[in-house]
């Protein structure tokens, strides 16, 4: 399937990427527009995408975080994550960053398989870092990359 160029994209307002946040991540708690908007405040912070997949990054000391990337359920398995991943990576390289981390939940099967794919490998576990409703909570698991030596997804 093709995706459109990233150049192309209408950037996400806070309410676009709190809209799909909430659809896709029904595990645990979404943001809000109004803490979308408080991390677009840093001059250290950058959206990627559009309304129907985007990613927030942060960059510091040559470092850069992915803080959530999400792709609304019916735009789902359609390349958008590995397109707003790369963009990802492209921004960060642009504001000197070297390398890149995030945190997932151990049991976010499908963002593990991406970021493994794109390059991510583990580098550490939060234990029991995410609450779940009537179910013990969930590690999280740390995991890092070369921006420099990250390959494109295919």
């Amino acid at each position: 399937m093709t995706t459109p160029a990233h150049n192309q994209l209408t950037p996400p307002t806070p309410e676009d990427m709190a809209r799909t946040h909430q659809a896709a991540f029904l595990q645990g708690r979404p943001w809000s527009a109004r803490e979308f908007s408080a991390l677009l405040d840093s001059p250290f912070s950058y959206a990627v995408g559009d309304a129907r997949s985007f990613a927030l990054g942060r960059v510091v000391a040559g470092e850069a975080e992915l803080l959530t990337i999400a792709t609304h359920p019916s735009h789902q398995r359609q390349g958008l994550a590995r397109a707003i991943l790369e963009r990802w990576r492209e921004v960060a390289l642009t504001r000197d960053a070297t390398d890149g981390f995030l945190e997932v939940a151990a049991d976010n099967q499908p963002a593990r398989t991406l970021y493994k794919a794109y390059g991510f490998a583990e580098s550490g576990r939060r234990v029991g870092y995410y609450p779940r409703k009537g179910a013990a909570a969930v590690d999280a698991v740390l995991m890092s990359v070369s921006l420099r030596k990250a390959e494109s997804p295919e």
